[in-house]
């Protein structure tokens, strides 16, 4: 069985895929330009994990991105907290720079062709698994150390969190705050890297869990737009940086902006995460998007509670590197039942990666403007 799943891990994911030979165009990334912090309050830590986050959404807030394009708007969603290793935390207000016609109708949250749209489905019953389990555990020297599964780590709050540079993290929100507090684990935050159960000479056996290595978070930051929002709202915000105290050895995934579906090489999204079901084990799942928003794309890959953070990757072409390759573009969030034309229909769903979130993004891990042009 387990050579049949490395068989098909193999050819999923390092044979060469058929792929469209135009190449989506360059997106524009806008210049955030941020204020000196403002300290606040310390945070009390009241609020709980909350590892299934499900929200509701109906046609409007679906579409909600194509009506919200004022400049005071974005600047107040981009804002963000930062939470220090001693508790305390920092507001920092950003400028969005760029004309006041280019914010007109939101482009800086679309890619250049995409625009919210809804495929007729059936009403289906909510399941975070659909049909046959299509995920795969990942065991062993040969996978668990390799690239993109070697990105994949766990945070101590049981989430799951992907390596995005030398020294941050990129995880879901609500697995730090829950929009009103920070949760009591954020305190001590922990990032876990998994080894193989073989690393002190052991011999491997299917049932030896992975070994994990924690790292304590240096500071936390969370965007202005999942505090104290609707959750409806919020959702579009979920998405968190952990800076870790010592830089790791590891290869990280690249940031990109979300493309068009289209424009994803086989149309589908990949992540791996650590599943509840499947206690201390690193699960891997791909599948098409299904459908997409300005800021969320909707999908139907298997996935349970503990899988909120992963990072959502495809193969997206490079302008500089002038070849596809893997890039984080959304963050995994949790599961959303979208009421349109009076049928509810429930999805597994991810934050996608605009350009202002990653420029965002971008300023938090860099800490300059001159890193954050996407290629």
């Amino acid at each position: 069985m387990m050579s049949q799943i490395s068989l098909l891990l193999t050819h999923l994911l390092f044979l060469p895929l058929t792929l469209c030979l135009l190449h989506p165009p360059p997106v524009h990334v806008p210049t955030l330009v941020p204020h000196v912090p403002t300290p606040l309050l310390r945070s009390h830590f009241s609020a709980h994990t909350q590892l299934d986050f499900i929200t509701h959404c109906n046609s409007s807030c679906f579409h909600r991105g194509e009506q919200e394009g004022q400049k005071e708007q974005l600047s107040e969603k981009l804002a963000f907290e930062t939470l220090y290793a001693d508790g305390s935390r920092t507001l920092t207000t950003v400028d969005v720079e760029g004309d006041d016609e280019e914010f007109e109708g939101n482009p800086f949250t679309q890619t250049p062709r995409t625009r919210a749209r809804v495929k007729p489905r059936h009403k289906r019953v909510r399941r975070q698994i659909y049909g046959a389990d299509g995920r795969f555990n990942i065991q062993g020297d040969n996978f668990l150390l390799d690239y993109p599964f070697s990105t994949a780590v766990r945070i101590s709050t049981g989430c799951t969190g992907v390596l995005v540079s030398q020294q941050h993290v990129l995880t879901a929100a609500h697995c730090v705050h829950d929009g009103k507090d920070y949760v009591k684990g954020a305190r001590k935050l922990r990032v876990g890297f998994l080894l193989p159960p073989n690393i002190n000479g052991s011999k491997v056996t299917s049932s030896k869990r992975p070994l994990v290595r924690w790292v304590r978070v240096k500071r936390t930051r969370v965007p202005k737009g999942w505090i104290q929002g609707p959750q409806e709202v919020s959702m579009d915000f979920d998405y968190a940086l952990l800076e870790l105290r010592w830089p790791h050895r590891r290869p990280f995934m690249r940031l990109s902006v979300a493309p068009d579906s289209d424009d994803l090489a086989g149309h589908r999204i990949h992540f791996s995460g650590f599943d509840s079901d499947r206690s201390g084990q690193l699960v891997y799942r791909f599948c098409p998007v299904e459908q997409e928003s300005s800021d969320l794309i909707y999908q139907h890959c298997d996935a349970r509670p503990g899988a909120s953070g992963s990072g959502v990757y495809g193969r997206v072409w490079d302008n500089s590197l002038e070849r596809w390759e893997r890039k984080v573009i959304g963050i995994f969030s949790g599961h959303q039942w979208l009421e349109i034309d009076g049928e509810s229909r429930d999805y597994n769903v991810a934050v996608r990666i605009t350009p202002l979130k990653f420029a965002q993004i971008c300023y938090w891990v860099h800490g300059n403007r001159l890193d954050c042009a996407q290629d």
